[in-house]
């Protein structure tokens, strides 16, 4: 230990490797070290930080709303997220080479997630030779599912709440309904939706978290640090980190309709978000209180900042009272700092030429006497900065880098989309020509 609690860089090996091939995780700073040795005074630090009452856990009477997002971006977010990445082999108790671990989804905006791999090869997802998407006459506002209630779709993690579920199912109407009102068959009913959905990932959703400018200024100007040889990659400070600030923005409960307002968690077949059930008129999502649609008021998700809701440090599905495998939300992010040696966040902001937080904007960390105010988990970092340079209404100067030149990028070396296949391409399906949101896609899917 240093003067100040500062940690030794001594026994610190910077992890170095080379990232090019689709499918992998890899590293924005590969040369960059760890932010802590995994030693146990380390992960005891970890564990303290993100625990039930902890820094990150101050109530939900003190975790505030976000006036700028409605809270149906939180779980468009999610969505996305299972869109790009699936790593089911990583643990938390051993250290991970990001680029030994296969993504089981491809790093790009292709919905492979909704589509599977087409109606050759998962015919189960459709409806015969039509080119549409199955949908269960009986529960037609539910996605379909198997006498056991298990959803057949291209990726099951998007039955696991309610809201992702039915984002999912205003996915498969979106593109039933392109090939109703417009004629065409599968292959231009899916290129279409991909591109609107595209289209709202690069117009609507990253301007609304990170700022117009910084997606004009990598659009015009180009990205800095997330580069590839042949194929884009995941980068672990994008997925392991800057990506989960979506956690801070998650509500305790939302109003899912007028009958209907649920807990995130709650008991054994109790009225809560969970899914893997039928979804009938009881349980449909009123969108007006995600969006704004019309006249609307809807949900605000909550700030990014270090605070999260509380229902996240006790996560049900998870053994209470396991150090190695912890039921708190916060504690898990954290650990994986470790499991896949993340640098600082001052470190990253160094490597970006961006001036880092100071030790006093993280004193609340300089308790734990590791010197965590010093060199800070990444993910801690991103909703820190958010909080102080932001507001917590978008994602700061890091944090909004990282995930814009992530999607920019995946974007760009995507030759399937339409910023490569036809970049002064406008979407067509909206209310007003050549513009196209989420509210868009939700009316003509008819989900509203």
């Amino acid at each position: 230990m240093t003067r100040h609690g500062q940690m030794s860089l001594r026994d610190i090996v910077p992890p170095r490797s080379k990232f090019y091939n689709q499918g992998k995780f890899g590293r924005l700073f590969p040369t960059l070290p760890p932010f802590a040795p995994d030693r146990e005074s380390v992960r005891h630090a970890l564990l303290e930080i993100g625990k039930a009452g902890g820094i990150m856990d101050k109530g939900d009477a003190e975790n505030f709303d976000n006036p700028r997002l409605p809270s149906g971006f939180t779980f468009f977010g999610q969505f996305i997220d299972h869109d790009l990445t699936f790593d089911p082999t990583s643990s938390l108790e051993r250290h991970v080479d990001p680029e030994s671990i296969e993504n089981f989804r491809t790093p790009v905006f292709e919905l492979d997630s909704v589509y599977g791999a087409g109606p050759e090869a998962n015919p189960f997802l459709y409806e015969g030779r039509t080119g549409k998407f199955l949908i269960d006459a009986g529960f037609p506002r539910d996605l379909p599912r198997n006498s056991v209630n298990v959803a057949l779709i291209g990726d099951p993690r998007n039955d696991e709440n309610l809201i992702v579920s039915q984002l999912h199912f205003a996915f498969l109407k979106f593109h039933n309904a392109i090939i109703d009102k417009l004629h065409v068959d599968f292959e231009e009913a899916q290129r279409l939706v991909r591109w609107h959905y595209q289209w709202i990932v690069l117009h609507q959703f990253l301007p609304a978290l990170v700022g117009s400018e910084v997606v004009e200024d990598i659009l015009f100007r180009g990205r800095r640090f997330y580069h590839w040889k042949n194929e884009p990659f995941i980068p672990v400070e994008f997925s392991v980190a800057a990506y989960r600030f979506g956690h801070s923005q998650v509500r305790p409960t939302f109003k899912i309709n007028d009958r209907l307002t649920a807990p995130i968690f709650g008991a054994p077949g109790s009225d809560d978000l969970s899914g893997s059930r039928r979804i009938d008129d009881t349980r449909a999502i009123d969108w007006r209180n995600f969006f704004a649609i019309s006249s609307s008021t809807p949900q605000l998700g909550k700030r990014i900042d270090t605070t999260l809701s509380s229902p996240l440090f006790r996560l049900p599905f998870i053994p209470p009272n396991m150090p190695n495998n912890p039921s708190s939300l916060a504690q898990r992010n954290l650990l994986r700092h470790l499991t896949f040696s993340l640098p600082s966040g001052q470190a990253v902001a160094r490597a970006m030429h961006l001036d880092p937080l100071t030790p006093g904007e993280l004193a609340d960390l300089a308790g734990l006497s590791v010197g965590m105010e010093y060199r800070t988990p990444l993910w801690f970092y991103v909703l820190r900065e958010a909080d102080k340079r932001a507001g917590g209404q978008t994602l700061g100067p890091v944090g909004g880098r990282i995930v814009a030149e992530v999607f920019i990028g995946m974007l760009q070396g995507d030759r399937m989309s339409f910023l490569c296949q036809a970049p002064a391409w406008k979407p067509t399906l909206g209310q007003r020509q050549g513009e196209f949101g989420l509210v868009d896609l939700l009316e003509f899917a008819e989900v509203v």
